[in-house]
């Protein structure tokens, strides 16, 4: 299991909850690049890669996306497959606990399907060395008997596409990251683009929403579909019980102040943080494992979750002798800068 936490809104998270595997969330998810939206470089590198792919009639590269959680690596990696025309086998990086879990996941797959490992940098040593032979040549490597008995067996394999998604790309080792043909960075999304999720989500969930309604529903959504998705459902309960069932702008309002998202999209999670920074430490520099122990929460939930949009839209900066809150934060949450620096 990830340790990631979520914030008590169950907005943030660093991993795919429970609430994403209902058949209501994947019917919001694209199944083919037509229907994907945003991240267009990407999108056409990915293209190009597959169609030259299946002209050769092989498989894709091995290939590896990285960013913040929620903008889409798990919808891509169904998406190759699809277009591929494979089957997808979905896992992630702690639940590979040795080394025969991956080997039996190894020697279902056949050719031209995708093996899709979440939190890929969080898979034990014993476990990756295994990957490393699977693929570079499609076989695995069994070793039989010890010391002078000791003999090996090549399994060969199905030439399949391992598709990785990490949110700490510096945390994979070289030999695994140098195998990966493909490498991809995913973005925070624009407002356009998390406008026109929030109106094709909206439509398949059978919902009206005005344009005001699904611009001020972006701009509150951290720049990421993932919660744009999940905003919107809560907007759309909101609007089915307190008012006639169609989204406005001062629906979502109502609704996501219930929710304790602001303006910006921060939530609580995110004010304590940064309150954190300009309350007890002064506004920084302050280390993030001081950070981590006076909110009580984990390590890997602010900088895994917390810190890439507060650091995206400026109200929180990184330096060498630990972390600082902007003068935009301070504005933000209503503290005066000059006074709060002395």
């Amino acid at each position: 299991m990830s340790s990631y936490t979520s914030d008590k809104q169950g907005i943030l998270t660093g991993s795919c909850l429970p609430m994403d595997q209902e058949p209501e969330i994947l019917s919001l998810r694209p199944d083919r690049f037509e229907d994907y939206v945003g991240q267009s470089e990407v999108v056409e590198a990915l293209k190009i890669a597959i169609e030259a792919a299946l002209q050769r009639e092989e498989p894709v590269d091995h290939i590896l996306f990285h960013g913040p959680p929620g903008l889409g690596k798990t919808t891509l990696a169904h998406i190759i497959a699809n277009e591929m025309g494979g089957n997808l086998t979905a896992t992630s990086g702690p639940s590979l606990e040795k080394g025969g879990d991956l080997i039996g996941i190894l020697t279902h797959l056949e050719d031209r399907d995708i093996l899709f490992i979440d939190e890929i940098h969080r898979t034990p040593k014993i476990v990756e060395e295994f990957l490393y032979p699977a693929m570079e040549d499609f076989a695995v490597d069994f070793v039989f008997d010890k010391g002078v008995h000791a003999r090996s067996h090549r399994y060969r394999l199905s030439r399949f596409t391992l598709v990785g998604a990490t949110t700490r790309v510096g945390l994979l080792s070289a030999p695994l990251r140098d195998r990966f043909g493909i490498f991809r960075s995913l973005d925070f999304y624009n407002e356009t683009d998390l406008s026109k999720i929030i109106r094709r989500s909206a439509s398949l969930l059978k919902v009206a929403i005005d344009d005001e309604g699904a611009n001020e529903l972006s701009s509150r959504s951290r720049g990421t579909p993932r919660i744009v998705n999940r905003l919107l459902k809560r907007v759309r309960d909101y609007a089915q019980v307190r008012a006639d069932g169609m989204i406005t702008k001062n629906i979502v309002e109502a609704a996501l102040a219930l929710e304790g998202v602001d303006e910006k999209g921060l939530t609580d999670l995110d004010r304590r943080y940064l309150k954190t920074i300009i309350e007890f430490y002064k506004g920084g520099p302050v280390g993030i494992e001081a950070i981590a122990a006076t909110l009580q929460e984990e390590t890997d939930t602010l900088v895994d979750v917390v810190e890439p949009y507060l650091l995206k839209i400026g109200f929180a900066t990184r330096t060498s002798s630990g972390r600082k809150a902007s003068e935009a934060a301070y504005k933000h949450l209503g503290f005066d800068f000059q006074k709060s620096m002395f």
